[in-house]
């Protein structure tokens, strides 16, 4: 590698750990101060760096919100990879749920929350918003028609079915600081084992053991 390169490769290296470095910095105001009330200024505080330079690599608070969207999509992507890799799909899917779920923090929950409710009076917020769900919805479904052991499950109502359970351990982890989501996802994982196996909703469904 000639020496150029290598300073090209060094340079963008440095841009990608900046442009991390100011997502980390937007996560922490966004959930502290709240999205609306986080200014460019604040940002550039939290990152100690001037705003021209937080202006470089985003241009917009809603620049940094889809930044921080697409690291949360691609850090998913490896996750996903990575228990594939290490198993079936079906383990991979209940894995995937169980760490993201798990290992969500309150302000990540906070943010979350935030960012739902910019997307109602926000027109390019709301567009990611929708854009993400889509795509979380579809990779569901695919995954539900990849596992499914009945050809009466309905990969599409079991999404329905499990969606609001998903969004209410957000919700929960985001009130409250010391949330214990493991009865939760243990419930979400038994719905989803149910309507796996057979047409969804189920009559009588236990959510304790699923059955």
């Amino acid at each position: 590698m000639s020496a150029a390169a290598g300073a090209v490769i060094d340079a963008r290296s440095g841009q990608a750990a900046r442009r991390e470095h100011i997502l980390d910095a937007a996560e922490a105001c966004f959930a502290r101060n709240g999205f609306h009330r986080t200014t460019m200024q604040d940002l550039a505080r939290e990152a100690s760096m001037s705003p021209g330079n937080i202006y470089r690599y985003f241009d917009s608070k809603e620049a940094v919100v889809l930044g921080l969207a697409e690291r949360d999509r691609e850090r998913g992507v490896v996750l996903v990879e990575s228990l594939e890799r290490a198993g079936d799909k079906r383990t991979a899917l209940m894995g995937v749920l169980a760490r993201f779920f798990l290992d969500l923090t309150r302000g990540a929950a906070i943010l979350r929350l935030d960012v739902w409710a910019e997307s109602s009076r926000n027109p390019a917020i709301g567009a990611m918003v929708a854009c993400s769900d889509e795509e979380g919805r579809t990779w569901l479904i695919t995954m539900f028609d990849a596992i499914k052991t009945s050809p009466d499950c309905d990969s599409a109502a079991l999404f329905d079915a499990v969606a609001p359970l998903m969004k209410g351990i957000i919700v929960s982890r985001a009130l409250s600081d010391d949330y214990d989501a493991g009865p939760a996802v243990a419930q979400l994982q038994a719905v989803i084992d149910a309507g796996l196996s057979g047409p969804f909703p189920l009559p009588h469904l236990d959510l304790e053991t699923g059955r």
